[in-house]
């Protein structure tokens, strides 16, 4: 009925996957540190992607949230115009009402069959221009093999339009998107430093508002999650995650981010471990100052999983971001693992960007001296920095026509293949990648054994086409004001999801 309905292939995991939305009044949750001065936002939002039985509501699930009107005129207004991207948009934006992700609204969750009884955890954090919806095909297609995914939606002027409901205390709220230079000035640093501290705040928030609704005494969830013609008790779909989350256990969350979210992962980890374990070494008037006896603190270990899409580095450059620069990832703790639960994956195009692709390798490197193993660190051939979002997938002809990207569903199921089996050699009960996700060879398919492993996704030799492994070299990092930030910020202006490049 709709030939040019963009549209999103099926999740290849063995299970369906639910999606619910949730909006919690802020004053209902304990926040781990203090919230910004300047933040006014009276509720946090995420999406929930589960394993589930397959049996829900028959409403699909939009890719554009309502009221999709107003999101689509924002992403029209992102995009701007002369770029291929909003001639695109432009003539599908009337068709992309109807686009859906393969996701069951409100399905019922699946029965954990792990040893521990519940379902292992992901936050996500968007990049610029994105959101809770944005990356629904990486992010569904991890769920569908067993981990329940929570993808925040920032309110800090990264997303291209972000509502915000009333509740009994705060006035509802539209928060339209902040367009900053970038250029490595002191207000754009001003700036990007402002939208960090929204975001910690608000991933301390949503870390939170799971363990309440593990515990089964979460507040209001203010998102119907209905129209006018279909209502439903929405706390009863959350009354299905009491008890099923493994959020208690200390390092049991795995913390994940693209480009800005990645960005913000790395602050988050860096700032609650080691403001909470060596306080006297840290500036006293940091990004994030999570209290020491918070939950999160307790939560947030050395062995906290951490995944890096595409990180965008120039955030880091900034004078108050750079009093954690000389602090290595908490996995290189002494108590540590080392990189075995650290994974970094670039686009081709951020590798090649050398000034951020430096300060990739500096981030996540073990510390000079360090005997602890390197992280996991690679590269798909051809991908673009919006290659790990939907946008690929959505739009495979602009994407392939600018940043001459090839294939954008296997960017994604190389992407979904490193997750899943960083997480199983660090512990995780995730189910197995399928023979043909892992494209095996006749000869191979008959070599797989019961442990669930793909052993060629984290190879360092090369052992799949167009997945290129990047060294990581223990490197000595500096504190230093650089000559070369303005350098380090050329390369391929995609720092937003969609980009802005203009043909």
């Amino acid at each position: 009925m709709w030939p040019f309905v963009p549209g999103f292939p099926k999740y290849t995991g063995p299970y369906s996957v639910g999606s619910v939305d949730v909006e919690l009044p802020v004053d209902k949750l304990d926040s781990p540190s203090p919230a910004p001065v300047d933040a006014d936002i009276g509720t946090v939002a995420f999406r929930i992607f589960y394993p589930s039985d397959g049996n829900g509501s028959s409403r699909p699930v939009r890719w554009v949230p309502g009221p999709q009107r107003a999101h689509l005129s924002a992403y029209g207004r992102f995009l701007g115009a002369n770029s291929i991207f909003s001639e695109a948009f432009s003539f599908l934006s009337q068709n992309l009402y109807y686009t859906s992700i393969p996701a069951i609204r409100n399905a019922a969750l699946l029965a954990s069959p792990t040893s521990s009884k519940r379902w292992p955890v992901m936050i996500f954090s968007h990049g610029l221009g994105g959101s809770r919806n944005a990356y629904s095909q990486v992010l569904g297609s991890i769920a569908s093999h067993g981990v329940i995914v929570i993808a925040s939606d920032h309110r800090d002027g990264s997303a291209p339009l972000s509502y915000v409901r009333a509740t009994a205390t705060s006035p509802a709220k539209l928060v339209d998107y902040e367009k900053y230079s970038h250029s490595p000035t002191p207000e754009v640093y001003a700036g990007r430093d402002r939208q960090l501290k929204t975001r910690l705040w608000e991933l301390g928030l949503i870390h939170d508002g799971l363990l309440k609704i593990d515990e089964g005494h979460y507040p209001e969830n203010l998102d119907p999650n209905s129209t006018s013609t279909w209502k439903k008790d929405f706390n009863d779909v959350l009354k299905m995650f009491v008890g099923q989350l493994d959020v208690h256990r200390p390092g049991s969350i795995t913390w994940a981010g693209h480009s800005f979210g990645a960005t913000s992962t790395v602050q988050l980890l860096k700032s609650t471990y080691w403001q909470t374990t060596e306080p006297n070494t840290i500036s006293t008037s940091p990004i994030f100052n999570p209290s020491p006896s918070s939950r999160l603190a307790a939560q947030i270990t050395p062995s906290s999983p951490a995944i890096l899409l595409d990180m965008w580095c120039l955030p880091f450059r900034s004078p108050d971001t750079r009093l954690l620069w000389e602090k290595p990832m908490p996995c290189y703790a002494s108590s540590g693992p080392g990189g075995i639960g650290l994974l970094s994956i670039l686009s081709e195009a951020f590798f090649k960007w050398s000034g951020n692709s430096k300060d990739v390798i500096r981030i996540i490197s073990p510390p000079t001296g360090s005997s602890k193993a390197g992280p996991h660190c690679f590269y798909p051939r051809a991908a673009a920095h919006l290659s790990q979002s939907d946008f690929g997938v959505l739009f495979p002809w602009p994407t392939k026509k600018v940043f001459k990207t090839e294939d954008p569903k296997r960017y994604i199921t190389l992407n979904v293949r490193a997750v899943l089996e960083m997480l199983r050699i660090n512990g995780f009960e995730v189910a197995p990648t399928s023979k043909v996700d892992m494209e095996l060879t006749a000869d191979e398919q008959v070599k797989v054994d019961d442990s669930g492993h793909d052993w060629k996704i984290l190879d360092k030799n090369g052992a799949i086409d167009g997945w290129v492994n990047v060294k990581v070299p223990k490197e000595v990092r500096s504190n230093e004001n650089t000559e070369n930030d303005k350098r380090r910020n050329e390369g391929p202006v995609e720092t937003e999801v969609l980009g802005e490049v203009k043909i």
